[in-house]
């Protein structure tokens, strides 16, 4: 475990001073942009989608009990913007994206092209980490903000739409309870989230031995390690905000 987290370091540390220095690839950084953040919306999108409506769905039938079926549209939008918003987006992306980081990162490893990159004195590190750490970095809180408003707009499809709750006091609690602080809380969560799942897909992917199979095993061991940190991180960062 020691080895493990000291070249997580070693590799992130790297990558984040390969940012700073020139050669910039700045084509590989806006292809990554394109491969985690444009690729990854529909899924966000709909997966946002139906947590909204789903949380709008539960929460209505509780608060009913109490006559509260006012505080829904409060609930559902404190719930998006700071926890199931960034979360459930770093899930999807982790599935979606952090997979395929391992899985092309070590198909690369095992037929020694990335040997290949360092005979032709292109920096391995440089090339294939640093612009995907960027990309998730940048990518996630604006994946972030639009699986806030789709989840909130199944929030009020369910809520004002089906289940009948005024329109008016549906969006007046969002506006009154709120806050940017809220939004901000789960920005931040996101960006930390964004470098995690591809810190440790590149990190898997270019640590992979074994061919074929081991190719497989990087992945698969990507995406759980990315789902655990990320909801433990979560939590630790949940903890220190409140």
């Amino acid at each position: 475990m020691v080895t493990e987290i000291g070249r997580i370091a070693a590799l992130f540390s790297e990558a984040c001073v390969w940012l700073v220095r020139p050669p910039w690839r700045m084509r590989q950084f806006f292809k990554q942009m394109e491969f985690v953040g444009v690729r990854s919306l529909f899924v966000v999108c709909l997966t946002a989608l139906f947590t909204g409506m789903v949380l709008a769905l539960q929460t209505y039938y509780a608060f009913r009990l109490f006559s509260a079926e006012s505080l829904v549209g409060a609930t559902v939008a404190l719930s998006m913007t700071r926890e199931l918003g960034p979360v459930i987006t770093a899930l999807m992306v982790t599935g979606r994206a952090g997979s395929a980081i391992a899985a092309e990162i070590g198909t690369m490893r095992v037929t020694e092209q990335v040997d290949a990159l360092t005979v032709m004195a292109i920096n391995p590190v440089q090339y294939l980490v640093s612009p995907r750490l960027l990309a998730g970095f940048l990518m996630l809180p604006l994946l972030t903000v639009v699986s806030d408003l789709v989840g909130i707009l199944g929030g009020y499809l369910i809520g004002v739409k089906a289940l009948g709750i005024n329109s008016g006091i549906f969006m007046n609690k969002i506006y009154e309870l709120l806050t940017l602080d809220d939004i901000y809380e789960g920005l931040y969560k996101a960006a930390v989230f964004g470098v995690i799942l591809t810190l440790v897909g590149c990190y898997k992917g270019f640590y992979t031995y074994g061919g074929a199979e081991g190719v497989g095993r990087a992945t698969t061991e990507a995406v759980v390690l990315s789902s655990v940190l990320i909801l433990a991180s979560d939590y630790v960062m949940t903890a220190l905000m409140m």
